[in-house]
């Protein structure tokens, strides 16, 4: 079963989360997916996280893992992150590490001309 959908935007990959929770029952799934949509050659990546209400450390480890993965070819952003999600990533201080948009049409313009 796949927890992400993908939609193809003017420059980016729109990669969707349709789970509720990002965690460690899910994390070894996503990071499968997204390494498998970037190596079909995806570089431009917004992650839609407004389906999300929960992510946990092992959550944020994977999507880590698929920033990494990208290296300095590609760049992903995230999109849609509701408050409780939010906490999270500036517990962590991955806001400082991910640019956040309020909504994924947001992130996909931001590429524009990239």
């Amino acid at each position: 079963m796949a927890i992400l959908t993908t939609e193809n935007r003017a420059n980016a990959t729109l990669v969707t989360m349709t789970e509720k929770r990002l965690d460690a029952k899910i994390a070894v799934a996503f990071k499968e997916e997204m390494a498998a949509i970037i190596n079909a050659g995806a570089t431009l990546l917004v992650l839609d996280l407004s389906n999300v209400g929960f992510v946990d450390s092992s959550g944020l480890g994977a999507i880590v893992t698929s920033l990494k993965l990208l290296g300095r070819k590609g760049d992903l952003l995230i999109a849609g992150v509701k408050s409780d999600v939010m906490t999270m990533f500036t517990l962590t201080r991955m806001d400082r590490v991910f640019q956040l948009f309020p909504t994924a049409d947001d992130a996909v313009k931001s590429l524009e001309g990239k």
